[in-house]
Formats: C-alpha cells, sequence, structure tokens
C-alpha cells in the first residue's frame, strides 16, 4: 500500500467534520421488535438523549431507478438513536447495525472510548454472533479561508495524483465541481478504502472546500472480540493516508502537534 507510515500528529486547526464507525451483523429479530430499553441503561450516562425508533429507507446494492426495473423494493429499518448531551456525538442502533458518528472528533483514544460502551452493550444485550462489515470513515473537509491559505491554488495542498484537472491553476477558477472515487486494497491487511476527493459547494459558504473521505471497511466474517484491533489498524492507516493527500504546505498550515 502507498500510504507510507508518517508520524502521528494532531492538528489545531482540525479539517474532520465527520467520523463514523459502523459494525453490521446477522439481523437480530429482537431490536427491532421491541424497544432497546436495556441497551439504553447500558449507555445512558453517555448518551442521554434518545430519539424514538425511526423508520429509514435502506439502499439497495444497486442504483433505485435500475432495481425497480428488476422488481426489487426498498426495505425499510427502524432505527433508534441515543446522543450525548451535547449531540456532538449519535449511537444509531438498528436490527443489523451499529454505529457511532462524531461531529468533534479529537483523537482515537476518545472515539474508541466513545464507541467502547455501545460496543460492549450491544455485545452483552443483543450477542450478535459475528460482525459482517466493519468500517471505519473519516470526512475531512478543508477550507482555505480558515487556513489563513485563502488565494493559494488547490495543486500547492493537494498531491497532483489527486487534484486532477485542478493541477492546473488557470483552470482552477472555472471548475465548480470536481470529484473522483477510488477503491483500494490495503496491502498485508484484511479490507479496503474508498476514496472520495475533490471539490464540492459548501452548504455554509461562497467557499468550495475540497474533500477527503475515506472509508475503511472489511465486508467479510469478523469476530466481534477482533473489531477493536481491525478498527485501531484502519485508524493508524487513515492518518497515514491522509498525510500522503496532501502538501506539505498545508499539513504546515493545519499548525499539527507531535503525540
Amino acid at each position: 500500500m502507498p500510504f507510507l507510515e508518517t508520524p502521528r500528529v494532531l492538528y489545531n486547526k482540525n479539517p474532520l467534520e465527520e467520523v463514523i464507525c459502523q459494525v453490521r451483523f446477522p439481523p437480530i429479530l429482537r431490536i427491532a421488535s421491541e424497544l432497546p430499553a436495556a441497551f439504553q441503561e447500558r449507555i445512558r450516562q453517555q448518551y442521554p438523549l434518545f430519539q424514538e425508533g425511526r423508520t429509514i429507507e435502506q439502499e439497495l446494492p444497486l442504483p433505485a431507478e435500475l432495481g425497480k426495473r428488476l422488481g426489487l423494493e426498498i426495505g425499510s429499518v427502524v432505527v433508534y438513536e441515543f446522543a450525548s448531551a451535547d449531540g456532538a456525538q449519535t449511537v444509531a442502533l438498528s436490527r443489523d447495525a451499529l454505529a457511532l458518528t462524531s461531529r468533534r472528533y479529537e483523537r482515537w483514544e476518545s472515539f474508541w472510548m466513545q464507541l467502547a460502551t455501545p460496543l460492549q452493550a450491544l455485545q452483552e444485550e443483543y450477542a450478535p454472533a459475528f460482525f459482517t462489515r466493519v468500517g471505519l470513515r473519516y470526512i475531512n473537509v478543508v477550507r482555505r479561508g480558515a487556513l489563513g491559505l485563502s488565494g493559494v491554488s488547490w495543486s500547492q495542498l493537494i498531491k497532483p495524483y489527486l487534484v486532477g484537472v485542478l493541477a492546473l491553476p488557470e483552470m482552477e477558477p472555472h471548475v465548480e465541481q470536481d470529484l473522483q472515487q477510488s477503491l483500494i486494497r490495503l496491502q498485508g491487511a484484511r479490507g479496503q478504502v474508498r476514496i472520495n476527493n475533490g471539490l464540492a459547494r459548501d452548504a455554509v459558504g461562497s467557499e468550495e472546500p475540497y474533500i477527503i473521505d475515506s472509508d475503511f471497511f472489511i465486508d467479510e466474517r469478523t469476530e466481534t472480540k477482533d473489531a477493536g484491533d481491525t478498527l485501531a489498524g484502519f485508524n493508524r492507516k487513515a492518518g497515514n493516508l491522509f498525510r500522503w493527500c496532501i502538501e506539505d504546505r498545508l499539513h504546515e498550515a493545519m499548525e499539527p502537534q507531535p503525540l
């Protein structure tokens, strides 16, 4: 894998908008058929806010229109949400998945502490036989203005093998959107990473930020006891991948602090 080992750092100006961990497991019908009261009791001190179960559409593995032509219907699942008091972290539980979303990520050790309690509660209350998918996703949104880099071309901040047409500074003023996707097998480890990167319109301002969205996952049987080690490995690779994506100028502008 081309993501070379790099020193671990914390950025004072952290571009992370969301970090999402999800584990999937064979469906457990009891989760959908009754309120998860015992599960809530185990996590309530950490996640006191509860949203009544809501039904959401489950995605098809095919484009929706094609699925309809083939006679496939979009299923629905009941999802229960538990949030921290400040709303920065949300746990979602459904009959076949548990997810934690953090909108205020600081470092892996803190995130793991936020995840460990619901993960343990899942195993003790519902005892999934194994996990069918383990995933960890980092969504970085780089805004030049917030980093004192207004007017600096993206070709000076993002590596050339990612920046695409933006490598031509004269093209940048004319590019309104430029998104790319890559799927990479992790060398020497189980799993893959899907990288979505490029320009996207910012809903909160006129500046078009650069997105680096890396989704690490393994879509095969994983024993529940091995999930922690798998996720910790993904976390380390995510740090190396992000550094592989950016130039030194952007790295320094985010004010890295060594650990």
